[in-house]
């Protein structure tokens, strides 16, 4: 019964479980129902944030799996994947762990300065292919399309060259309005860039989120002190990252495809008004 109830619905907590098991006659402790679900391969783990879906955006990603399942590698190795994020100096992409004695928890080896608001950050356009890290850019101001497209102009085929990208090499960005506005797609046509079509409310199928985790922790690991080291830092972290970590996070997103074709099957019903995937 109580495996069959958490496969039914993995919200169920201990003590809903204590309870129904004691309406039907037996009394069980918490630790035994741990026991007994982790004797069945089940743990407790912390659910998952993922983007809120809507019917369509399920249809998209579905779509994109489909089409993709049986790509080989060595299509994915031809794409060059972007995205833009923020890393913050003093804050949350700043947790570590630390070993420490009781009552020690307040020495300045085992603490992590912090400042009101975070003590500012910085905002980050980058490129990836399975060969490597590409150029990395900071944005200093609040992105429009005309920024976005002169970051594009003076970073992207630089990045292709220095890459070394075969003939026929396909570019990646999302479907953020400035991405996909009229003025944008007109430059793409002129430039003769071919641009791999991307399901809406998709980041945690662009590769390049796993190279951001990596750069985070690389970063946090040297502990910058001000924004102006925060950005030498985030610089010199990017240049050595290595290719062979560029070619697992794109090797994953094969796998990735089939992971969410079978995730959305089993999901997704035509009624429900909102999906969420794992």
């Amino acid at each position: 019964m109580i495996t069959r109830t958490v496969s039914k619905n993995p919200r169920t907590t201990r003590g809903d479980l204590v309870n129904d098991l004691q309406r039907a006659g037996t009394k069980v402790t918490k630790a035994t129902i741990s026991n007994t679900l982790r004797r069945q391969g089940l743990k407790s783990c912390s659910a998952r944030r993922v983007p809120l879906l809507k019917p369509v955006h399920v249809q998209a990603r579905l779509k994109f799996a489909r089409e993709h399942l049986d790509d080989p590698e060595e299509d994915w190795g031809n794409v060059i994947w972007s995205d833009e994020t923020k890393i913050e100096l003093f804050g949350k992409n700043s947790t570590r762990r630390v070993w420490r004695r009781k009552n020690a928890e307040l020495h300045p080896k085992n603490t992590i300065p912090t400042v009101k608001h975070g003590g500012g950050n910085i905002m980050l356009w980058g490129c990836f292919s399975a060969k490597g890290p590409g150029r990395l850019i900071h944005v200093k101001e609040r992105m429009n399309g005309a920024m976005y497209r002169e970051i594009l102009s003076d970073n992207l085929l630089p990045s292709a060259r220095a890459l070394k990208m075969k003939r026929g090499w396909v570019f990646q960005h999302d479907n953020d309005p400035k991405h996909t506005a009229r003025a944008m797609k007109e430059w793409v046509r002129k430039k003769h860039f071919k641009v791999l079509e991307w399901p809406s409310q998709s980041p945690d199928l662009n590769p390049i989120e796993n190279l951001w985790r990596e750069l985070k922790v690389r970063v946090a690991q040297r502990q910058p002190q001000n924004i102006s080291a925060l950005e030498e830092i985030c610089m010199e972290e990017w240049a050595k990252i290595p290719a062979t970590i560029s070619q697992e996070v794109e090797r994953r997103l094969s796998v990735t495809c089939a992971e969410r074709a079978a995730a959305i099957k089993d999901t997704y019903r035509p009624l429900h008004p909102h999906v969420y995937l794992q």
